[in-house]
């Protein structure tokens, strides 16, 4: 390769993006969830006539409210990166990228910000079923918002509907459906928003647990804690099952990801599930910082297998796999592709030599060999770092782990939350209001958890397979964007404290009206 990179640059403009889109969560799932619990709770006080559950969805209509405009603020910054810090990725993709982000603006940002002001001042000003229809659209809204942005993310992990033009050297929209409908899109959003929900369900329990521990509005938390457990159930089980989906989505198209999930190093069939273990460096290769081996190791045999291909026997390649390749099972080898991705390369400085000296025969020619390679263009960025195609085994694994367990703990929890309503004990089971309370900054590590494991695992590729990290970087001075970073991470840090001090004001607050 004759590219010189600056690397420095390369890893400061991901640690802000990276701090950018992490800040962003925090207020995300939140909004996405709390959305639909406010607008259930407002459906049963608009069929009851009940005053009670009008002061519960009026008080989490707050806390929703709040995280709403910082995660707005957070997620304009956010778009905004994509034309300062990554440049070369917005002029490669922009005709397919900014279409769903467009769409977000014009269609899901209009419903929420039309009908927000309708849900927040509306109250007593509209009809009861109006407010309530305005309520719901803004928790359509969010999500809505969520769907396009999500299918703009899978589209990087899975390029679909799109061709190449040589004459601009942009990928352009070839088939819209393809885009919006492709299986890492689908999984991509319903994993991501059920989780939100789960992470909404946990949020408003740990609340309403601290009203009952300070034995205060006891039947504004007793009811949240009931609707939110019963939610939370429902949309846990289906974050399981969506999440089941996407794994067996990425074994397909993201091989090297799904290695890294479970540190797998060697290839093979019944390939066992690691249900817990401690990453080290690989005795076949300790010298090598990407590939790993396990230094302690739970297993469920075969199940890995299972998992990818519904098949206890198939074959799951290995990092060593995808890298050395294995012809046994169709394996290109690593090296074999980024000859090929140097051929792409080649043919597009030659296509646009040979049109600017007007040769048709040259173009048409170098124009083949580009289609042909294309698939690999990527790859040929990493002729003298093929290793930079292996993510961080060790961050990917623990973070994918982190995410399961406490998935699976948290189906438990609602599971427990509910039988002690059922047995009338929840306001005298202290242990389990404490932990309630506790299990709110798990539920954000295990968001967060999740965008980790999707991101890094996807590593070296900001589109998988077609352009690396590295290639994306707009062309700035690395202490400018040090110096972003710095102001950014303090303008967020401030946000943050500014939302918790406001919350906590609003919960210490309880509900207005009185309340039991």
């Amino acid at each position: 390769m004759t590219e010189n990179f600056d690397y420095s640059l390369i890893d400061w403009s991901r640690a802000q993006f990276a701090l950018t889109a992490m800040y962003h969560w925090v207020f995300v799932p939140l909004t996405l969830g709390l959305g639909f619990i406010v607008a259930i709770m407002e459906s049963i006080y608009v069929k009851t006539g009940d005053p009670a559950w009008k002061r519960i969805t009026k008080f989490w209509m707050t806390i929703f409210g709040i995280n709403f405009a910082i995660g707005v603020a957070t997620g304009i910054i956010l778009e905004f990166e994509f034309g300062t810090n990554w440049s070369n990725y917005s002029w490669f993709v922009g005709d397919i990228f900014g279409a769903p982000l467009a769409i977000e603006g014009i269609m899901a940002f209009f419903i929420e910000s039309t009908f927000i002001a309708v849900m927040f001042f509306g109250w007593d000003k509209v009809n009861k079923k109006f407010h309530l229809l305005s309520t719901w659209l803004v928790a359509f809204g969010a999500n809505l918002s969520a769907l396009w942005i999500l299918v703009a993310n899978a589209w990087m992990q899975m390029p679909v509907g799109m061709k190449f033009n040589p004459d601009t050297a942009r990928n352009e929209m070839h088939n819209f459906w393809d885009v919006l409908l492709s299986p890492m899109a689908v999984s991509k959003f319903t994993h991501t928003i059920s989780s939100s929900y789960l992470l909404a369900s946990i949020v408003v329990i740990g609340i309403s647990a601290w009203f009952l521990l300070k034995k205060r509005h006891l039947v504004f938390a007793k009811r949240s804690i009931v609707l939110a457990a019963v939610f939370g159930l429902v949309t846990s089980l289906f974050t399981i099952l969506t999440g089941d989906y996407s794994a067996k989505v990425i074994a397909k198209h993201q091989p090297m990801k799904f290695a890294a999930f479970e540190g797998l190093s060697v290839g093979q069939r019944g390939a066992p599930l690691v249900a817990l273990g401690i990453v080290s460096s690989s005795p076949d290769d300790p010298n090598n910082e990407n590939v790993k081996d396990f230094a302690f190791k739970i297993e469920i045999p075969n199940f890995l297998s299972y998992m990818a291909f519904q098949d206890f026997d198939a074959f799951i390649p290995g990092v060593k796999d995808l890298m050395e390749g294995n012809e046994e099972h169709g394996i290109m080898p690593a090296a074999e592709k980024i000859v090929r991705g140097r051929l792409a390369i080649n043919a597009l400085a030659q296509y646009k030599e040979a049109k600017k000296a007007g040769n048709e025969v040259q173009q048409a020619e170098a124009k083949q060999i580009l289609d042909e390679n294309f698939q690999y263009f990527g790859y040929g960025y990493f002729e003298n770092n093929p290793q930079g195609l292996i993510p961080s085994l060790p961050l990917t694994f623990y973070s994918f782990h982190i995410m399961v367990m406490l998935g699976f703990w948290f189906l438990v929890f609602f599971a427990l939350i509910l039988l002690l309503v059922y047995k009338n004990r929840i306001s005298t089971s202290r242990f389990w209001l404490r932990i309630a309370i506790l299990n709110i900054p798990l539920a954000y590590i295990a968001s967060q958890s999740g965008w980790i494991t999707a991101e890094m695992g996807r590593q070296p590729w900001v589109i998988q397979d077609l352009m690396p990290t590295m290639a994306a970087v707009s062309k700035l001075d690395s202490n400018a964007v040090v110096v972003t970073f710095v102001l950014f991470a303090l303008i967020f840090t401030t946000l943050l404290i500014a939302e918790l001090k406001i919350m906590f004001r609003q919960i210490k607050n309880g509900p207005k009206a009185g309340g039991n």
